[in-house]
């Protein structure tokens, strides 16, 4: 196999044009970590590579020790909200065959373990009568009339499942 003049420009073309890409890709990536590094150092054009990654480092350790306390704060509030008042159920009804208007009613509100109460004011002509029942876990320790116990079961079907003890 012989070289000639031409052969040989197109070798030295080709080589020039290799070191011509090469040359290309280089910058591009220097320019890349002069942007990433500019990024890491904007506040401080003195302080050293290894400076400029232990402060960042410093803040993102700040960052996660505030995201651990955002996740503590959400867990205690969320116990808290499942003693809260949050599940009502209400029945209005005509205590009295004579008197229209549903102006009685029982009202049930629970928390998210069934705790908490039933009201119930019975209205008639001359008077009005409320009673307060205690209830534990959706259940009450002494009878329920049909109207309360209806209160209750329109509050308990609120409760989000697994909660009601």
């Amino acid at each position: 196999m012989t070289w000639d003049a031409q052969t040989g420009v197109l070798v030295v073309g080709a080589v020039a044009l290799v070191a011509l890409v090469l040359a290309v890709v280089l910058a591009a990536r220097t320019g890349r970590m002069k942007r990433q590094y500019a990024v890491l150092s904007a506040a401080d054009t003195r302080a050293s590579f290894v400076e400029v990654v232990a402060r960042k480092t410093a803040e993102v350790e700040a960052l996660r020790d505030d995201v651990a306390q955002l996740a503590d704060d959400l867990r205690s509030t969320q116990r808290e909200l499942q003693m809260a008042i949050r599940h009502v159920g209400v029945v209005r009804y005509d205590a009295f065959g004579d008197m229209g208007g549903r102006m009685s009613f029982s009202a049930a509100l629970v928390d998210d373990h069934g705790n908490g109460f039933v009201l119930t004011s019975v209205h008639a002509r001359s008077e009005s009568r409320s009673y307060v029942k205690q209830l534990r876990g959706g259940m009450a320790e002494v009878n329920l009339s049909p109207e309360e116990s209806a209160a209750v079961a329109d509050a308990v079907a609120s409760i989000p499942r697994g909660h009601l003890e």
